[in-house]
């Protein structure tokens, strides 16, 4: 879980990059609006940073709390929801849905950890 964790931390970091600089090759390439005012790019680039500190904090913990850990499930399952249905609405690349099946795939490790960790808890 500790590795998934600090795997989160950098792929957070990534979108962070990208949502503070959506002009930027790399913002271009995967279809990011490069006329965002500054507020908007630098809020979202803030709040999914926020997140990976917090997975940073998280994975240095004795104990990785487990509400946190839900929580974290809610806002990546959450994102790659909305990366989703605005790709099907269309207003989204289907880059978009691809970048944030990453997110769909470190929900899916925290919600088995979450349901092993339970389960060894019970036993």
């Amino acid at each position: 879980m500790r590795r998934s964790l600090w795997a989160t931390v950098g792929f957070n970091l990534g979108g962070a990059f990208l949502f503070a600089f959506p002009s930027s090759p790399l913002g271009e390439i995967v279809g990011l609006p490069g006329a965002v005012p500054p507020i908007y790019s630098a809020s979202l680039a803030f709040f999914v940073a926020l997140f990976a500190g917090a997975y940073a904090w998280l994975a240095r913990q004795p104990v990785i709390d487990r509400p946190l850990v839900g929580l974290s499930v809610v806002g990546k399952s959450g994102f790659f929801a909305l990366m989703f249905l605005s790709w099907l609405l269309g207003e989204a690349s289907g880059l978009w849905v691809i970048g944030a099946t990453g997110d769909l795939v470190f929900a899916g490790i925290f919600v088995w950890w979450l349901l092993g960790d339970q389960q060894a808890a019970a036993a």
